[in-house]
C-alpha cells in the first residue's frame, strides 16, 4: 500500500511543480514586477495555513502566493468555480480543495426583516411579508445586504418571527434592521463541511500547507471584508484532533498597483507566523460557547495580523488622498521601491484614521484634493510637475530625442502589436462582460474589477495559441500556393509557430518602452510653450508648498503614532545594488579603492545595458518617466550640497525581472530581503580614512565611536558590527 501512495504523491508533486513553473511564466508576462516582502518569515517545514487578503484579483491571487511562498500549497476554492472546465483543470492540477459556500446557493428571502427591540430581545427577528416556515430550517442562516452580517437560525416561531443564534452588532447591520421599512435578506441553507475539514486535516497532518482567502470571495473594495470563521475551525480542529501538531498561520497581504491592468505591479507581504495558544485549542475541544469563544479570539488575531500587512482605506477617494499625500511627503534622501511604498501607504492610513478629525488634517485633505484636480487639468502626473523646470535648448533637444525614440520603439513594436491585436480586443470584450456578470451576481463588488485580470489571462491562454496556429496554417497555405520546396512547406509553419511567442514578447517590451517615452512627452511639451509658463509655475508653487505642509504635519503627528518615528527616515531603507555580498564587503575593507571600482563598473554596466537611460541621465539630466506607478518617484534634498536628487524605482524595474527578482540589495541574505541597516552615522572627522580603516580592523576605536550594524532579517539575533 505504501508504494502506490508514494508514487501517487510524487506524481502529484511533479504536476504541481510543472504548473507552478508555467504560472510563473504567465505572471512574469502579465506583471511588470512582483516583489515579495517578509518571505523569510515563512516556516520552511511543518503545517502552515496561509491566510491572504484582500482577495482583489480572483484566481490571480493564489498564483502570486504560490510563486512567492516557496512551498506547495493546497488552496480552498469555491465549488461553483469547479463547474468551469478550464478552472477545474488548473485547480485539480495544483491540488485545490473545493468548498461549497453558503452564499453560492443562497436565495432571496421573501418580504423584509427588522429588529424591534435591540436591547431587550436582540436575537428576535420579525418579518413583514415573510415566509420563514417555508424558506428557512433550523441551522440555516440569514444574511443581510452587502454581507454586513449573518446569523444562524436556532428557532422558527412563525412565518414572521424567528430567533437567531447571535445578535447583530455591526453598526451598518443595526442601521438596516432598525429601519422603519426593514431590510431585504437572503436565506442560506446549512452546508455540512465535514468533507472539507477532513481533507484539510489530512494535509496539515502530512506537514503540508493550506491556502485560504478568509473574506470568502473576491471583491474590488479598498478595505478588508469581514472574515469567515472557517479558517479558525481548520487550525483549532486540526490541533485538537492531533495534540502533537503545531499549526502556524501566516498572514499574507496582497497589494496591487492597478490589479486588473496588464503590466502593472504587485507586492505580497508575509507577516510573522501566528502560533496558536494551547488554551484556545482546549476551549475549542470543549465545544459549545467555549468553542465559539476560541474561534472568535483566534479570528480577531488573524484579522489584526492581516491589517498589519495590507493597505486598508475607508473608501477609494480617501485612498487617492493618502497616495497623493505619500507622494508629496519626503521621508528620506533616497528613492523607495514598491514594497516600501506599500508600507508607507499603510503608515499614512494608520495615521489618517487616528487624526482624521483634526482641523489641520481636514484642511490638508481638501488641499490635496484640489491639487489632484490641478494635475488632472494639466494632464500631468505628480512626478512630472518638476520636469517642466528645464527650459531652452536642453528641453528642445530632449523633446526631439524623445520623439525620435518614440518612433524607434513604435516601429519595433508595431508588427507584433498588429499580429496580436485580435486577441487583445477579444480579451477586453470578454473580461468586461464577465465583470458585468460578476457585479450583477454580487452584493459586495463595486465594479467587478476583481475578475478582469483572471479573464484576461484565461482568454489569452486559449486564444493566443489558437491565433498562432492560424498564422501557421496561413504560412502553410502560402507555401502550398507558391509551390515551395517540401522542406520549407514543413519548416515554414513550424518556424512560425515557434517564433510567434518570442516575436510577441519582444514587441511587448518594445511597446512598453515606447509607452513610457510617450507618457514623458507632455511635461516637455508644456515646458516648451511660453504661454503655459505661468500656469505651470503656479502648479509647481502649489506642489512645493503642499509638500512642505505635509512634511511638517507628518513630523508633528508622526511621533504620536509611531514611537520609532524619525523625521529623517520613516522606513528602514535597503540599498539596491547589482554587486554581490562579497564584493560589497570587500569594498568596506578597502573603501577608497572599492568605491572607485564599484562606481566605474556600475557606470559602465549602465551605459551598455541601458544606453537610452544613460543618455537621459548624463546628457539631458532628466530621468525617464514611467507608467502611472511612477507617481511613486521621489526627489530628495541633498543636505551636503543643497541639490535635489532622486529617480523613479520603476526605471530599473521596467526591465524583465528574472525568476530570482534581481535588483535586490548588495547585502543580500538567502531570503532575498536583504540586510537592514539599523543605525548609521558619519565617520570621525578628525581622522583620515586610512586611520579609521586601520582602527576598525584592529578594534582600537573606543566604545563611543560611530558604528553601523548590519542585521540579516532571517537571523536578527546574529549581528555583525563593523
Amino acid at each position: 500500500m505504501t508504494g502506490p501512495k508514494v508514487v501517487a504523491s510524487a506524481k502529484a508533486n511533479l504536476t504541481y511543480d510543472l504548473f507552478s513553473w508555467f504560472f510563473n511564466i504567465i505572471l512574469d508576462i502579465f506583471f511588470r514586477e512582483i516583489r515579495p516582502r517578509g518571505s523569510h518569515k515563512i516556516p520552511p517545514e511543518g503545517p502552515v495555513i496561509f491566510v491572504a487578503a484582500p482577495h482583489a484579483n480572483q484566481f490571480v491571487d493564489p498564483l502570486i502566493l504560490m510563486r512567492e511562498c516557496k512551498r506547495r500549497v493546497s488552496f480552498l476554492i469555491a465549488e461553483k468555480s469547479m463547474h468551469r472546465k478550464e478552472i477545474a483543470f488548473f485547480a485539480k492540477s495544483i491540488q485545490s480543495i473545493p468548498v461549497v459556500r453558503a452564499q453560492d446557493i443562497a436565495r432571496a428571502g421573501e418580504g423584509k426583516i427588522m429588529l424591534h427591540d435591540r436591547v431587550g430581545a436582540p436575537t428576535r427577528i420579525y418579518g413583514v411579508g415573510t415566509a420563514f416556515t417555508r424558506q428557512l430550517h433550523k441551522g440555516d442562516q440569514i444574511t443581510l445586504p452587502e454581507e454586513v452580517g449573518s446569523s444562524e437560525v436556532v428557532e422558527i416561531i412563525s412565518d414572521t418571527e424567528i430567533v437567531i443564534k447571535k445578535e447583530f452588532k455591526d453598526l451598518k447591520a443595526l442601521e438596516l434592521l432598525t429601519n422603519a421599512d426593514g431590510t431585504k435578506y437572503k436565506c442560506s441553507p446549512h452546508v455540512n463541511q465535514d468533507r472539507v475539514y477532513k481533507a484539510v486535516y489530512e494535509q496539515l497532518n502530512r506537514g503540508g500547507c493550506i491556502g485560504i482567502f478568509p473574506e470568502g470571495g473576491s471583491h474590488d473594495r479598498s478595505e478588508l471584508m469581514p472574515l469567515k470563521a472557517g479558517v479558525t475551525i481548520m487550525a483549532l480542529g486540526a490541533m485538537a484532533a492531533n495534540p502533537h501538531l503545531d499549526v502556524k498561520i501566516v498572514p499574507c497581504g496582497l497589494n496591487y498597483f492597478h490589479p486588473h491592468k496588464f503590466r502593472s505591479r504587485a507586492v505580497i507581504e508575509f507577516g510573522s507566523p501566528i502560533s496558536i495558544d494551547p488554551s484556545l485549542v482546549a476551549k475549542f475541544s470543549e465545544g459549545g460557547s467555549s468553542k465559539r469563544e476560541a474561534c472568535g479570539k483566534l479570528l480577531d488575531v488573524i484579522y489584526n495580523a492581516l491589517r498589519s500587512v495590507t493597505v486598508n482605506a475607508p473608501d477609494y477617494e480617501k485612498l487617492m488622498v493618502i497616495q497623493a499625500g505619500r507622494r508629496l511627503y519626503k521621508p528620506a534622501h533616497r528613492k523607495l521601491h514598491i514594497s516600501q511604498v506599500v508600507d508607507l501607504n499603510r503608515r499614512f492610513i494608520h495615521g489618517y484614521e487616528k487624526f482624521k478629525d483634526e482641523p489641520k488634517i481636514k484642511e490638508l485633505e481638501q488641499k490635496v484634493l484640489a491639487y489632484n484636480q490641478l494635475l488632472k487639468y494639466h494632464g500631468l502626473k505628480d512626478h512630472q510637475v518638476d520636469k517642466t523646470r528645464v527650459g531652452g535648448l536642453r528641453t528642445f533637444g530632449l523633446f526631439y530625442y524623445r520623439v525620435n525614440l518614440l518612433f524607434f520603439w513604435s516601429g519595433l513594436a508595431l508588427p507584433g502589436f498588429l499580429l496580436n491585436l485580435p486577441v487583445v480586443i477579444i480579451a477586453r470584450l470578454i473580461s468586461a462582460k464577465k465583470a458585468r456578470e460578476a457585479l450583477a451576481a454580487s452584493t459586495v463588488k463595486l465594479a467587478g474589477r476583481d475578475v478582469l485580470a483572471t479573464w484576461k489571462l484565461l482568454v489569452g491562454l486559449v486564444f493566443f495559441p489558437a491565433l498562432y496556429f492560424f498564422y501557421s496554417v496561413v504560412i502553410f497555405a502560402i507555401a502550398i500556393h507558391y509551390q515551395f520546396p517540401f522542406k520549407w512547406k514543413v519548416l515554414a509553419p513550424l518556424i512560425t509557430w515557434n517564433a510567434m511567442p518570442f516575436v510577441s514578447y519582444a514587441s511587448l517590451r518594445f511597446g512598453e518602452a515606447g509607452l513610457d517615452v510617450y507618457r514623458s512627452l507632455r511635461p516637455l511639451f508644456l515646458a516648451l510653450l511660453p504661454w503655459s509658463r505661468h500656469s505651470v509655475e503656479n502648479l509647481q508653487t502649489v506642489r512645493s508648498k503642499l509638500s512642505h505642509d505635509i512634511t511638517e504635519l507628518i513630523n508633528e503627528y508622526g511621533p504620536k503614532v509611531f514611537p520609532d518615528f524619525d523625521s529623517e527616515r520613516i522606513l528602514n531603507p535597503t540599498h539596491p545594488s547589482s554587486s554581490s555580498s562579497s564584493s560589497s564587503l570587500s569594498s568596506l575593507s578597502n573603501p577608497a579603492g572599492g568605491l572607485k571600482r564599484s562606481l566605474s563598473a556600475a557606470a559602465l554596466s549602465n551605459l551598455f545595458a541601458t544606453p537610452m537611460d544613460w543618455l537621459d541621465d548624463n546628457v539631458f539630466n532628466w530621468a525617464k518617466a514611467d507608467d502611472a506607478d511612477a507617481d511613486d518617484i521621489f526627489f530628495f534634498l541633498d543636505k551636503s550640497n543643497g541639490g535635489v536628487s532622486g529617480r523613479s524605482y520603476s526605471n530599473a524595474s521596467s526591465r524583465a525581472p528574472s525568476r530570482e527578482r534581481s535588483r535586490t540589495s548588495s547585502f543580500k541574505g538567502h531570503n532575498g530581503e536583504g540586510f537592514k541597516v539599523e543605525r548609521m552615522t558619519e565617520l570621525p572627522k578628525n581622522k583620515t580614512l586610512d586611520e579609521v580603516t586601520r582602527e576598525l580592523r584592529e578594534g582600537e576605536l573606543d566604545n563611543n565611536r560611530p558604528t553601523f550594524t548590519i542585521t540579516q532579517p532571517a537571523q536578527a539575533e546574529n549581528k555583525k558590527v563593523v
